[in-house]
């Protein structure tokens, strides 16, 4: 049966799961608890993803909110742009084939959640420019899946690093590899590793 992260109270019930399987887990989560972070599911939440690849959260915004004026973030008018268009409002050229092989998929996004997690993972991936990484973000914060992990981000990488006192910074599968231990409550586990990197960034005077 696939869990489904749907309240505040689910996030402290495998926060506090973690803590019993790996006490220092303990140490990642923020004094009021960990923040709600479910985000609405379907089109716009995979072009945002899209839009927020290798650039800053400031310019994500900024080329979020100029695809938004110019009604830019739907299927519909994206099937048709052309990348003139798209690219006057911030979208490199990569980036404009990406967000119209989207536009194009047709993906029925309540369909995906009847189906398993690999099963997600490889409809997203069929699309031009939605990666694993980006899949797996998608399945834990728009879909609610508790049982999701993202091993390639840096951040996860860096945090499990300092949490565990590794050597060196985890590779991919590495990662994939140490959160095995961290079912069912793997998405749980990234978000207390994220919590953990902020605050440890926070007290290194980095933001």
């Amino acid at each position: 049966m696939t869990r489904i992260i749907r309240t505040p109270d689910c996030l402290a019930e495998g926060a506090a799961w973690l803590a019993q399987a790996e006490p220092r887990f303990a140490l990642c989560l923020p004094p009021a608890g960990l923040p709600w972070r479910q985000r609405e599911q379907g089109f716009r939440a995979l072009l945002g993803a899209i839009v927020s690849q290798q650039v800053s959260v400031a310019s994500a915004r900024a080329i979020w909110a100029r695809l938004e004026a110019a009604g830019m973030c739907d299927a519909p008018p994206l099937c048709t742009a052309t990348d003139d268009q798209l690219r006057a409002l911030g979208l490199s050229r990569q980036k404009a084939r990406y967000a119209r092989a989207l536009a194009l998929a047709g993906i029925d996004f309540a369909a995906l959640n009847d189906l398993p997690d690999e099963a997600v993972v490889e409809t997203l991936t069929a699309v031009p420019g939605i990666g694993r990484w980006t899949a797996e973000i998608y399945a834990m914060f728009a879909m609610g899946r508790a049982d999701f992990f993202a091993p390639a981000d840096l951040a996860l990488q860096e945090a499990a690093r300092i949490l565990f006192d590794l050597p060196t910074r985890p590779a991919e599968r590495q990662l994939r590899t140490m959160a095995v231990g961290w079912s069912p409550w793997r998405s749980v586990a990234a978000q207390l590793l994220w919590a953990y990197y902020h605050m440890v960034k926070t007290r290194e005077g980095i933001t």
